[in-house]
């Protein structure tokens, strides 16, 4: 009895030791069953690859949008099979040296720009940090990569530091004095190998670089309007051809780039030809307008700035306008709202001073009926903007002063004696319909 009890109550140090030894032994176990899975799993990777060798299925060199492909799937695929098969087929695509150095491209640098383009927007006093340790060279050797995902990062960065208020100051200097002008405008450039996404970036990029005036006339030097001009011919085209959502994101910042660099170039040669001076420019903008107004309203205000500044020195543009039957078009957005309304009378105004034979074509026509609805707006703009049309119609074709005298417009006119901001022009046109 008593030896019996003794074995069931050995010394607590014993039966501690025992378990450990027991744990010990199957965590051993364990770690055995692991290698050799561990070791099998290599094996069979290592068999896959000499089986692709020996029967003439070696995996192909991965280009950078199947790269991009397989990541996407490896990490959000729907099924466990799918994410499997994009891991083994880019495993297998990263034997090759050319698919390694691609991969390195397109993912650890993609990263780091984005990554940079969120630091730039948290404050100058990062901004003012990344400066002097060599940014701007930094992106203009990224820009010169052949990886689409690298540039659309890259001008997602540059666009964050061109908007920046030091911008005009302490960056774009540096921007213009590198080769990141040259390289945006070849991004840019029309063509098969214009990508969507790129295109648009490098465009918003540019945008704040002509918007600061820092010096646009480098940008005219290296072709910045002829190439834009080309772009805006590209995007009419294939408005026409597709129906895809994205275009007007690249039509933006094009408008506006091409509407800035213009009034630069009339400064530059003293008022005369603004170096745009392909008709077609007119005929892609009227396919833009009339995109814009079935699509995108909003982006109206943009197109008609650009024409106001294609004719308002530019005698070519303003017969363009008339010899391809673009007046009606144009007056059909005139109810849009008041700032389309405003800007397309602007357009009409320049076509008008352009003398007697211009006026000819403006009328008569569907335009004073159109100008006797402006001039019923509650807009002090609008008035005004009708008032001088109608000044320049009476100026070059007397016999428009009839017609409107007769459709009541003295009547009219009297509605807005009491304008402080009209008083002048009403007076004087009066004066030109009494006189005539």
């Amino acid at each position: 009895m008593w030896s019996g009890r003794q074995g069931r109550l050995r010394p607590v140090g014993c039966v501690v030791e025992e378990l450990r030894c027991r744990r010990r032994e199957r965590e051993a176990a364990l770690r055995k069953a692991r290698r050799e899975q561990q070791l099998v799993s290599k094996r069979l990777l290592r068999d896959d690859v000499l089986e692709e060798v020996e029967g003439g299925c070696v995996a192909k060199i991965l280009g950078e949008a199947e790269i991009q492909q397989f990541l996407r799937l490896a990490q959000r695929g729907t099924e466990e099979k799918e994410r499997e098969r994009a891991l083994v087929s880019l495993r297998r695509g990263l034997q090759h040296p050319e698919t390694q150095q691609t991969f390195i491209w397109s993912v650890w640098v993609e990263l780091c720009l984005y990554t940079l383009g969120n630091l730039i927007v948290e404050s100058e006093a990062v901004r003012r940090q990344l400066l002097p340790q060599g940014i701007v060279p930094a992106l203009a050797a990224c820009i010169q990569s052949p990886h689409l995902t690298v540039l659309e990062a890259l001008g997602y960065a540059l666009s964050q530091l061109l908007q920046a208020k030091e911008a005009p100051e302490m960056i774009i200097p540096s921007v213009l004095g590198s080769i990141l002008p040259q390289h945006i405008l070849r991004l840019l450039q029309p063509g098969p190998k214009l990508n969507l996404g790129v295109a648009v970036e490098f465009a918003w990029c540019l945008h704040y670089i002509i918007c600061s005036q820092v010096n646009n006339a480098l940008l005219i030097h290296h072709g910045g309007l002829s190439t834009l001009g080309l772009l805006l011919l590209d995007v009419a085209a294939a408005v026409q051809r597709t129906e895809d959502a994205g275009l007007e994101l690249l039509a933006c910042p094009v408008l506006r780039c091409l509407s800035n660099l213009l009034t630069e170039a009339a400064v530059e040669v003293g008022g005369g030809p603004n170096q745009l001076d392909d008709e077609r420019v007119v005929a892609a903008l009227f396919i833009l307008l009339q995109f814009f107004l079935q699509k995108q309203p909003s982006l109206l205000p943009e197109g008609l700035w650009l024409l106001n500044n294609l004719t308002a020195n530019s005698s070519s543009f303003c017969t363009s306008l008339l010899s391809m039957d673009l007046i009606e078009p144009l007056l059909q957005l005139l109810p849009v709202s008041n700032v389309v309304s405003v800007l397309v009378l602007t357009v009409l105004c320049n076509v008008a001073e352009k003398g007697p034979a211009y006026c000819q074509h403006l009328w008569p026509g569907p335009l004073l009926p159109c100008l006797m609805g402006m001039l019923a707006s509650s807009d002090t703009e609008v008035v005004g903007q009708s008032l001088e049309l109608l000044q320049l119609l009476f100026l070059y074709r007397p016999e428009a002063v009839e017609a409107f005298l007769q459709q009541s417009g003295l009547q009219v006119l009297e509605k807005h004696q009491e304008a402080a901001q009209l008083q002048d022009r009403v007076h004087a046109l009066q004066k030109t319909a009494l006189h005539r």
